[in-house]
This record gives structure tokens, sequence and C-alpha cells, in this order.
């Protein structure tokens, strides 16, 4: 694989490092601003805020501009909007540059899936998307504990100075490992905007929003499960935790090289085990070791959809995927978001620590039926994009 993918995936290390540090840095935020730690969650509300914003509207303001400036420009914006967020003096300037920090996420991994695409083979396309998500998923088995426990010993403040650096050094390793990638002949707001005329893309969309709202369900709430159900106490989540890291880093690789050879059966077969996995953590949940295993195990399946996904998104929106391929970005924070509120409501009807798996199992097997139907509307009738052939000689394709 080009050292090109491999610069893409150290500023990916540090946008996960960012987003989900603050889950385990909240009661140190929240001690020195002097907020409740129900406030301070807010801040993870504003990143995610920013990121539904910015894939959007960072991508059509880039539209038209060759993808490393762009890549290289986002880069930096993400960088300094951590160091911000570093000298933020009280908790609404911080909030304000948390929910700049997000902006960038989508477009960047919208507009850095298109580039690892186009770096490679057609056949090795979705490998190449992941080794790029390779970067966030093991930023959950290094990152997020380093980052927690900086954070708990030098202050959270300290944490952000250091993804500072890493961010700084994403964006000087692309500015200076990744090739010159213009945009097609045929670009700007207008062509980018005409793919979403395919039905076949927002079915996409519509099954990562459904389908992987099944894994957040289970994710937003798994630290208290650990401690209630299985018996970890609160020192030992964060090993646990880092298990769900490296199952999505093992899912990453997996699921890219499966997509790679049958795109369309890895998506619905990896939400079918995925809801299967999380019906049968409410059972496992109840030992220890079992429910490390099917931690594991979720984060395996959880991520395997998506080099996947996002190489599916990259086909049907083949003449101008730069847009489609940062709204998947805004899809899965829209899928945290509903995933977490379902969870959070079977919690609330008293329904015990373990129903947000059942109802994250619910979420991906509604996935899976979308998904199912997706493909066979596919197979009947071929979905049609507007295309101008100058363009779609110069994307992506990718074989299902």
């Amino acid at each position: 694989m080009p050292l090109a993918l491999f610069a893409l995936a150290v500023t990916a290390f540090a946008i996960g490092t960012t987003e989900f540090a603050a889950m385990g840095l909240l009661p140190q935020v929240a001690d020195s601003l002097h907020v409740s730690i129900p406030q301070a969650g807010w801040l993870i509300s504003a990143y995610a805020l920013g990121v539904v914003i910015g894939a959007p509207l960072l991508t059509a303001l880039a539209a038209g501009k060759p993808r490393k400036a762009v890549l290289v420009a986002l880069a930096a914006l993400f960088a300094t909007g951590n160091l911000l967020c570093a000298v933020a003096p009280d908790f609404w300037t911080l909030a304000a540059a948390r929910l700049l920090t997000g902006l960038p996420h989508g477009a960047f991994f919208g507009a850095g899936a298109v580039a690892a695409a186009e770096l490679v083979a057609p056949d090795r396309r979705a490998r190449a998307v992941a080794v790029m998500f390779s970067g966030l998923t093991v930023a959950n088995i290094v990152g997020v504990p380093a980052a927690t426990l900086l954070g708990q010993h030098l202050g959270w403040r300290a944490t952000m100075l250091v993804v500072v650096v890493i961010g700084a050094a994403g964006t000087l390793a692309i500015a200076r490992l990744v090739p010159a990638l213009p945009s097609p002949a045929q670009s700007g707001l207008r062509h980018e905007l005409r793919v979403f005329r395919s039905g076949q893309l927002w079915l996409a969309l519509a099954t990562v929003v459904v389908g992987c709202g099944g894994m957040f369900a289970c994710y937003s709430y798994i630290a208290p499960l650990l401690t209630e159900v299985s018996g970890y106490g609160t020192g030992s989540v964060t090993g646990v935790l880092a298990l769900f890291g490296v199952g999505m880093t093992i899912g990453n690789v997996l699921g890219g090289f499966a997509a790679d050879r049958a795109l369309r059966p890895t998506v619905c077969v990896s939400f079918l085990l995925l809801a299967a996995t999380l019906a049968l953590f409410a059972v496992t949940a109840h030992a220890r070791w079992s429910a490390a295993v099917t931690v594991v195990l979720i984060g395996l399946f959880g991520f395997a959809i998506v080099p996947a996904v996002q190489t599916l998104v990259l086909q049907k929106a083949r003449s101008a995927p730069t847009l489609a391929s940062a709204t998947v970005q805004g899809a899965f924070n829209l899928a945290n978001a509903q995933g977490a509120y379902f969870g959070g409501l079977a919690l609330s009807a008293g329904l015990g620590w373990t129903s947000p798996t059942l109802v994250g199992a619910g979420l991906a097997l509604a996935g899976a039926v979308v998904a199912l139907l997706a493909w066979a509307a596919d197979r009947r009738r071929p979905a049609t994009v507007p295309t101008e052939p100058a363009a779609a000689a110069a994307a992506p394709v990718t074989t299902v």
C-alpha cells in the first residue's frame, strides 16, 4: 500500500483520539470548568453537531478544489480546533471550539476515502479505504486509553495539546506524501449534488443510519453494563474498551478485504452477524470472560461494515463521490445519536442494563433488511446516476 495512505491514517488517528477520549475526560473537564458532568457531556454533542454540519458544508466549499490541498486544509483546521480547545478559558468557549473541531471530521474522511480509492488499483480500493480508517480504529486501542490516562494525571488540556501535535504531524505527512490529486474535470457543488438523485445512494445512507445505530446503542452504555452486570471494576473498564478497539481494527481489515471480493454480501452478512452478537451479549455479559470476548466480536462485526459501506457509496456516486462520501460520516453520527437515544429509552423503561444490547440487535437486523432490499433492487434494475463521460472514466468504480 502507498505511504500516502498511512499519512491519511495518522490524521484519522488524531481525529479518533479527540472524538472518543472526551468521553473518558468528562469528570476532569467538569471539575476544571465548574460545570456538572451532564453539562460537560454537551461537549460530545457539540463535536457530533460539528460533524453533521461540516460534512456537507466544507465539502461543498471545497468542490472543484484539488483533493490534496483540501485534505491538508482540513487536517490543519482540525489541529487548530484542538489548539483552541486546549486554551479555552471557559466552558462555552470550549464547546464552540469542540464544534469547530468537528467541522472537518466528515469532510476529511469523505475526501480521504476518495483519495485512498484513487491511489490504488480498482481491486484494492476497499482495502485502501480500510487502511485510512485503521487510524480511527487504532485510536481506540492506543490513543483513547493513553489520552484518558494522560488527562487523569496531567489534566485534559495536556491531552488536547498532544492531539494538536499528532494532528500537525498528520498535516505535514499529507503535504509531503500524498501526490497531487486534482478534482475531476466535471466538478463543483451542482455536479456533486446530482448524485443524490440516486435511490440506491439514499438506501446506502439509510443502511448506515439504521443498522450502525445498533453498535452505538450498545457502546453508549457499555461501561455501566460491564460494571453492573459483568462484575468489572471501574479501573478495568478501560482495558475492556481497548479490546473493543482491537475488534474494530480486525473488522476494519477483514471488512475491506471481503468488500473487495463481494461488496453487497459483506454489508449484509456483517449486519446479520452484528445483530446476532448483540443479542448474544445479553447472555454473555453475565460473566467477565464471555463479556470480553463478545465485546471484541461486536467491534469486529460493527466495523467490518465501515469500509464496505464507504466503498458502496463511492460506487453509487462514482461520477461525483466526494460530497456523498462525506455524507456517510454524518450518517454515522446520526446512527450514534439514534442508537444512544433508543438504548436510553430501554434503560429509562426499567428494562435493565442489558436492554440496550437487545435494542442494538434489533437496529442491526433492521439495517440488514434495508441492505438486502437495496441489493435486491439493484439486481432487478441497476441504479443509474447522472454522469459525465469524462468524470465517470476518472472516478473509482468498485465491482460488486
